[in-house]
């Protein structure tokens, strides 16, 4: 839109000020804010499914992250991957199982190997609402960048393809700041796909939305 030119900006989100650079040609780098892994192998009896294993990390969401999970990771299997995600998800919650600071781990991110050579692994990604993701999830895709360092399988300044299950693809790496948090770095590429105005009518009852 020539709103935003070549050069660095800041975002505020709900979890700190993100960092973003734009690079041309509709591509974007974003430094998230500090991530880690929380659990490694964390077993959960999941009813239905059978004992999941994965990973709990944050990455500026909370995420269950699965690699042994025996599902196919394409388009085409969308519903199953999506029962299967959400059921995990459910058992989380009904056993109490949360983040480091008592928030839901509301993201279940399944990874499996990549249909491009030249990436490292495929991913799909549940979201609040039994949604999936259609890009690779910089969230998520930071939250396996903590977990990959964690496990000496990454280092900083190395590149780490992460490739969504509609073939998107998410360039991630990390540096160390002072205190030896891991800052995710994570490049993509960014559309304009719409312009909104809200009004916010005072005489509207659900104006400021809806609380239970």
């Amino acid at each position: 839109t020539g709103k935003i030119g070549s050069g660095a900006g800041r975002l505020q989100t709900p979890v700190g000020i993100v960092s973003f650079e734009y690079l041309g040609d509709n591509r974007v780098r974003l430094e998230n804010v500090p991530s880690y892994r929380l659990a490694k192998d964390f077993a959960v009896d999941v009813p239905g499914e059978g004992t999941v294993v994965g990973d709990i990390a944050w990455g500026g969401n909370w995420f269950f992250l699965i690699a042994d999970h025996g599902e196919d990771i394409e388009l085409s299997n969308v519903d199953r991957l999506t029962d299967f995600t959400w059921a995990v998800r459910q058992q989380l919650t009904r056993l109490g199982i949360t983040g480091s600071d008592g928030g839901e781990i509301d993201h279940i991110e399944l990874f499996g190997p990549p249909r491009d050579p030249g990436n490292h692994s495929r991913s799909f990604v549940l979201c609040p609402g039994r949604a999936y993701d259609r890009s690779p999830c910089g969230t998520g895709t930071s939250a396996k960048l903590a977990c990959l360092k964690a496990d000496g399988k990454l280092q900083p300044g190395e590149i780490w393809r992460q490739e969504s299950i509609v073939r998107s693809v998410f360039e991630g790496s990390y540096r160390l700041d002072g205190d030896g948090q891991l800052l995710p770095s994570i490049v993509g590429e960014a559309f304009v796909n719409a312009e909104t105005t809200l009004i916010l009518d005072p005489r509207d009852p659900f104006c400021w939305g809806v609380s239970t």
